[in-house]
C-alpha cells in the first residue's frame, strides 16, 4: 500500500509538470512573429495562461489533491471546445495524457480521504 501511495503521491505531479512544460513550447512560435517587444509580451503571456492555469493546480495539489484534478479537466474541455484539427496524435497528447493525470490526481484524492475517514478520532 506504500508503494502505491508513493505511486499516487508522485507520479501526476511529474506527469503534470512534464505536460505544463510540453504546451509552454508552443508558446515559443510568438518570437516568430516579428512583433514588437510590447506585443511579444502580451502574446506569450496569452500563450502561456494555460499553462499558468494548470501550474496553479499543480501547485495547489501539493496540498490538496483534487484542484490538479479539476485543472486538468479543466484543460481538457477548454481543449476539446476549441480544437478544430482533430487528429489522433493530438487528442492523445493533448486529451488523453491530461484525463490521466486528472485521473491519478482524483485516485490520489478518494485514497486520502478515505484513509482519513479511518483515522481513530
Amino acid at each position: 500500500m506504500k508503494t502505491t501511495s508513493k505511486f499516487l503521491l508522485w507520479t501526476p505531479r511529474i506527469l503534470g509538470i512534464l505536460f505544463v512544460l510540453f504546451i509552454s513550447l508552443f508558446a515559443l512560435d510568438i518570437f516568430e512573429m516579428g512583433l514588437g517587444p510590447l506585443e511579444t509580451l502580451i502574446g506569450l503571456v496569452m500563450h502561456l495562461l494555460p499553462s499558468i492555469v494548470l501550474t496553479v493546480g499543480i501547485l495547489l495539489a501539493w496540498r490538496w489533491y483534487w484542484p490538479g484534478a479539476v485543472a486538468f479537466v479543466g484543460w481538457v474541455v477548454w481543449y476539446v471546445s476549441n480544437i478544430d484539427n482533430r487528429d489522433w496524435l493530438g487528442i492523445v497528447l493533448l486529451v488523453i495524457i491530461p484525463l490521466l493525470i486528472a485521473a491519478l490526481y482524483f485516485t490520489d484524492w478518494l485514497i486520502a480521504q478515505k484513509a482519513h475517514s479511518q483515522q481513530p478520532a
